[in-house]
Protein backbone atom coordinates (compact mmCIF):
# COMPACT_ATOMS: atom_id res chain seq x y z
CA UNK A 1 0.00 0.00 0.00
CA UNK A 2 1.68 3.38 -0.81
CA UNK A 3 1.67 5.69 1.84
CA UNK A 4 -0.73 8.91 0.73
CA UNK A 5 2.02 11.03 2.54
CA UNK A 6 4.86 10.92 0.29
CA UNK A 7 6.66 12.63 -2.47
CA UNK A 8 7.09 11.55 -5.75
CA UNK A 9 6.28 8.11 -4.66
CA UNK A 10 8.46 7.75 -1.86
CA UNK A 11 6.95 7.79 2.05
CA UNK A 12 8.10 10.74 3.90
CA UNK A 13 7.86 9.29 7.52
CA UNK A 14 10.48 7.02 7.01
CA UNK A 15 12.56 9.67 5.57
CA UNK A 16 11.88 11.79 8.70
CA UNK A 17 11.90 9.58 11.10
CA UNK A 18 16.13 8.79 10.52
CA UNK A 19 16.70 12.47 12.32
CA UNK A 20 15.26 11.73 15.81
CA UNK A 21 16.48 8.32 15.67
CA UNK A 22 20.03 9.29 14.89
CA UNK A 23 20.12 12.92 17.07
CA UNK A 24 18.84 10.59 19.95
CA UNK A 25 21.18 7.84 19.51
CA UNK A 26 24.32 10.52 18.96
CA UNK A 27 22.86 12.20 21.98
CA UNK A 28 23.37 9.06 24.37
CA UNK A 29 26.81 8.17 22.77
CA UNK A 30 27.30 11.45 23.60
CA UNK A 31 26.44 11.25 27.62
CA UNK A 32 28.70 7.62 27.88
CA UNK A 33 31.36 10.04 26.46
CA UNK A 34 31.04 12.21 29.12
CA UNK A 35 30.40 10.22 32.31
CA UNK A 36 32.93 7.74 31.31
CA UNK A 37 35.47 10.44 31.32
CA UNK A 38 36.53 10.13 27.76
CA UNK A 39 35.88 14.11 26.89
CA UNK A 40 34.92 17.32 28.68
CA UNK A 41 31.77 18.87 29.81
CA UNK A 42 30.88 19.94 25.61
CA UNK A 43 29.82 16.14 25.55
CA UNK A 44 27.21 17.03 27.97
CA UNK A 45 25.80 20.09 25.97
CA UNK A 46 25.96 17.56 22.88
CA UNK A 47 23.70 15.53 24.44
CA UNK A 48 21.42 18.35 25.01
CA UNK A 49 21.22 19.93 21.75
CA UNK A 50 21.26 16.15 19.59
CA UNK A 51 18.26 15.59 21.80
CA UNK A 52 16.87 18.55 21.80
CA UNK A 53 16.98 18.72 17.74
CA UNK A 54 15.58 14.60 18.18
CA UNK A 55 12.75 16.27 19.44
CA UNK A 56 11.96 19.06 16.64
CA UNK A 57 12.33 15.92 14.20
CA UNK A 58 9.70 13.75 15.67
CA UNK A 59 7.57 16.30 15.54
CA UNK A 60 8.13 16.95 11.92
CA UNK A 61 7.99 13.74 11.14
CA UNK A 62 4.59 12.64 13.40
CA UNK A 63 2.77 14.59 10.69
CA UNK A 64 3.22 11.99 7.89
CA UNK A 65 3.15 9.54 10.17
CA UNK A 66 -0.36 10.23 11.16
CA UNK A 67 -1.37 10.60 7.73
CA UNK A 68 -0.32 6.87 6.91
CA UNK A 69 -1.88 5.51 10.16
CA UNK A 70 -5.23 7.21 9.54
CA UNK A 71 -4.48 5.29 5.65
CA UNK A 72 -4.55 1.92 7.71
CA UNK A 73 -7.30 0.01 6.88
CA UNK A 74 -6.20 -3.63 7.83
CA UNK A 75 -7.11 -4.17 11.47
CA UNK A 76 -3.41 -5.96 12.09
CA UNK A 77 -1.82 -3.03 10.96
CA UNK A 78 -4.06 -0.45 12.63
CA UNK A 79 -2.82 -2.16 16.40
CA UNK A 80 0.50 -1.95 15.39
CA UNK A 81 0.47 1.30 14.12
CA UNK A 82 -0.96 2.70 16.70
CA UNK A 83 1.08 1.13 19.22
CA UNK A 84 3.91 2.66 17.21
CA UNK A 85 2.19 6.08 17.09
CA UNK A 86 1.66 5.86 21.35
CA UNK A 87 4.58 4.64 21.68
CA UNK A 88 6.59 7.36 19.65
CA UNK A 89 4.84 10.30 21.41
CA UNK A 90 5.69 8.78 24.72
CA UNK A 91 9.22 9.45 23.84
CA UNK A 92 9.04 12.81 22.74
CA UNK A 93 7.44 12.81 26.09
CA UNK A 94 10.30 11.55 27.70
CA UNK A 95 12.60 13.25 25.69
CA UNK A 96 11.33 16.79 26.58
CA UNK A 97 11.34 16.05 30.88
CA UNK A 98 14.51 14.93 30.02
CA UNK A 99 15.62 18.19 28.40
CA UNK A 100 13.84 19.90 31.65
CA UNK A 101 15.56 17.80 34.30
CA UNK A 102 19.04 18.44 32.39
CA UNK A 103 17.92 22.49 32.73
CA UNK A 104 18.25 22.37 36.42
CA UNK A 105 20.88 19.20 36.78
CA UNK A 106 24.82 19.24 36.86
CA UNK A 107 26.19 17.63 33.51
CA UNK A 108 26.54 13.92 33.94
CA UNK A 109 23.61 13.88 36.49
CA UNK A 110 22.54 10.38 36.98
CA UNK A 111 18.55 10.31 36.22
CA UNK A 112 18.64 12.35 32.82
CA UNK A 113 21.33 9.37 31.72
CA UNK A 114 18.77 6.68 32.72
CA UNK A 115 15.89 8.37 31.36
CA UNK A 116 18.05 8.15 27.71
CA UNK A 117 19.07 4.68 28.33
CA UNK A 118 15.07 3.82 29.02
CA UNK A 119 14.35 6.30 25.96
CA UNK A 120 16.72 4.32 23.93
CA UNK A 121 15.69 1.22 25.04
CA UNK A 122 11.67 2.11 24.04
CA UNK A 123 13.03 3.64 20.48
CA UNK A 124 14.25 0.00 19.77
CA UNK A 125 10.57 -0.88 20.55
CA UNK A 126 9.02 1.39 18.25
CA UNK A 127 11.41 1.01 15.50
CA UNK A 128 10.98 -2.66 15.45
CA UNK A 129 7.16 -2.01 14.97
CA UNK A 130 7.90 0.82 12.51
CA UNK A 131 9.98 -2.29 10.77
CA UNK A 132 6.97 -4.55 11.24
CA UNK A 133 4.38 -2.46 9.64
CA UNK A 134 6.68 -1.67 6.18
CA UNK A 135 7.96 -5.42 5.83
CA UNK A 136 5.20 -7.33 6.95
CA UNK A 137 2.18 -5.02 5.99
CA UNK A 138 3.69 -3.23 3.17
CA UNK A 139 3.11 -0.06 4.85
CA UNK A 140 4.28 2.61 2.59
CA UNK A 141 5.24 0.32 0.10
CA UNK A 142 3.91 0.49 -3.62
CA UNK A 143 2.99 -2.32 -5.13
CA UNK A 144 4.14 -3.00 -8.64
CA UNK A 145 0.64 -1.25 -9.99
CA UNK A 146 1.42 1.38 -8.44
CA UNK A 147 4.78 2.41 -10.12
CA UNK A 148 4.51 3.43 -14.21
CA UNK A 149 7.03 0.94 -16.45
CA UNK A 150 10.60 2.64 -16.91
CA UNK A 151 9.25 4.02 -20.31
CA UNK A 152 6.93 5.93 -18.83
CA UNK A 153 8.63 7.67 -15.82
CA UNK A 154 10.36 11.18 -16.61
CA UNK A 155 13.99 10.39 -17.23
CA UNK A 156 16.80 11.95 -15.19
CA UNK A 157 18.73 15.06 -16.70
CA UNK A 158 22.56 14.80 -17.40
CA UNK A 159 24.14 17.67 -15.37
Amino acid sequence: MASPASIAGHPIHPILVTVPVGLWVFSLVSDIIFAAGLGGPVWSDVAFYTMAGGVVGALLAALPGLVDFLSLSDPKAKKIGATHMILNLTLVGLYAVNLYLRLGSRPGATLPIALSVVSAALLLVSGWLGGELVFRHGVGVASRRDVPPAEERPKARAA
